[in-house]
């Protein structure tokens, strides 16, 4: 059985800044770094190889330096790692991504039965939560989202139990396979890469599917397969803070003063 991660390289959203000409990302001098979310995803991935002897394939739809995150994914003990790159891919919307996964994912099952499919929550860049049941929808799969918990996996009945992390409580829900998880921070603590892994990783070929191989139609995928996109990315505006009184020597004083003005502004009822 076949146990596929979906990983995504993003900009490290610490050190991201907007050209207020543009409204776009300078992306000049940017760092990326594997999404965070991403990490728990594949780890578990891992988990699942190291407790019964699945194989783990690491996908990502990304450009061609997207390469150097699968890499990171061969060093921690992925067996395959798949990059799907063409520049008719660029510009997709969650609709449009899940799409293009989707069908690479349907790739891999005509050579080997995928079991599980694991995504995190979310990416950083987007925030939408939408391409991990996107792709459970397009392939028919069983889709647990928020698991913090693999409670049970039942190789003979095919089916997997884990529990949900939800708002103020939690859930256990049991599916049958093939199954869809997106996954949270809290699910587990992400291992390190050894230093032969690592070396190996960088001999390990990382294989580059296009277009030609995955035969969309160009109207389904990309900037064209997207019904929405982005408007507009700004910087919102703050106002500059300002410090009144002296809280250390005197802060009594400042207390009084603060007062004064949040009543000044008729921020606080007395």
């Amino acid at each position: 059985m076949l146990v596929v991660a979906c990983i995504k390289q993003v900009p490290d959203t610490t050190q991201v800044q907007i050209d207020p000409v543009t409204n776009t990302l300078v992306r000049e001098g940017i760092p990326f770094i594997v999404n965070p979310y991403d990490t728990h995803a594949l780890e578990e991935a891992l988990r699942f190889k190291d407790r019964f002897g699945f194989r783990v394939a690491a996908i990502s739809m990304g450009p061609p330096n997207s390469e150097a995150t699968l890499r990171k994914a061969l060093a921690l003990g992925v067996d395959e790692t798949i990059l799907l790159s063409d520049r008719c891919f660029g510009g997709a919307d969650t609709l449009a991504t899940s799409n293009v996964l989707a069908s690479a994912i349907r790739r891999l099952q005509e050579q080997e039965e995928v079991g599980i499919v694991i995504c995190g929550k979310q990416t950083i860049d987007g925030d939408t939560a939408q391409v991990g049941p996107g792709i459970a929808t397009r392939l028919g799969f069983s889709q647990l989202t928020l698991v913090d918990r693999i409670e049970h996996l039942d190789r003979e009945k095919r089916t997997i139990r884990v529990r949900r992390k939800l708002e103020g409580r939690h859930e256990i829900v049991e599916a049958p396979l093939p199954a869809l998880l997106t996954v949270v921070r809290e699910l587990n603590r992400p291992r390190y890469p050894s230093v032969p892994k690592r070396l190996a990783s960088q001999e390990t070929e990382v294989k580059v599917w296009s277009n030609d191989v995955l035969r969309l139609d160009v109207n389904a995928i990309g900037l064209k397969g997207s019904p929405t996109w982005v408007n507009r990315i700004f910087s919102p505006e703050r106002d500059k803070g300002e410090i009144i009184g002296d809280g250390v020597n005197d802060p009594v004083a400042t207390a009084n003063l603060l007062i004064d003005r949040l009543l000044s502004k008729d921020l606080l009822a007395l």
